[in-house]
């Protein structure tokens, strides 16, 4: 049994890798990477086939997450079928992504922060434009989140 986690947020090339190779590595240190498989997309195409921006690639480098692996691509519908978690990084996103799910989707379609009861925003802010801060920021939110997520795939699977 494997549980399947795709993260998306507009472009693939900020939020959405940042929370892949986050949770990717918590998964890792939780010695589960056999049983949860972790992905990132976006809704948009302009980005496709790019690297994560080089702001979100040096701090999740500092930080000891590597995202030199990773490459941007679009959400698609057979993305429903092989994930059970979708999880969008704002409301803006996640909207897109009800708009595509086909009917009879069964798996969890909702933010990521939702995940973490004691992160006072509902959304992970883009930092693209944000100032010098941002990406630290949003790394914060992930690595908290990243966290309450594995405890609850934990439990909800009976994974150890």
């Amino acid at each position: 049994m494997t549980v399947s986690v795709l993260f998306v947020c507009l472009g693939n090339i900020c939020r959405s890798p940042t929370a892949h190779a986050v949770f990717e590595k918590v998964v890792s240190d939780a010695h589960l990477s056999d049983k949860i498989i972790v992905d990132s997309a976006g809704t948009g195409d302009w980005h496709i086939g790019e690297p994560p921006d080089h702001r979100a690639s040096s701090v999740a480098s500092r930080r000891g997450y590597p995202l030199d692996h990773l490459r941007a691509r679009q959400v698609v519908t057979a993305d429903f079928d092989k994930f059970d978690y979708i999880l969008a990084m704002d409301n803006e996103n996640l909207r897109n992504l009800q708009l595509m799910a086909p009917l009879g989707f069964s798996g969890h379609l909702g933010l990521f922060l939702a995940f973490d009861k004691g992160q006072q925003l509902e959304e992970v802010p883009d930092p693209y434009y944000g100032g010098p801060n941002g990406f630290d920021d949003v790394m914060d939110s992930i690595e908290k989140a990243s966290s309450a997520l594995l405890s609850h795939i934990q439990s909800s699977y009976g994974l150890p």
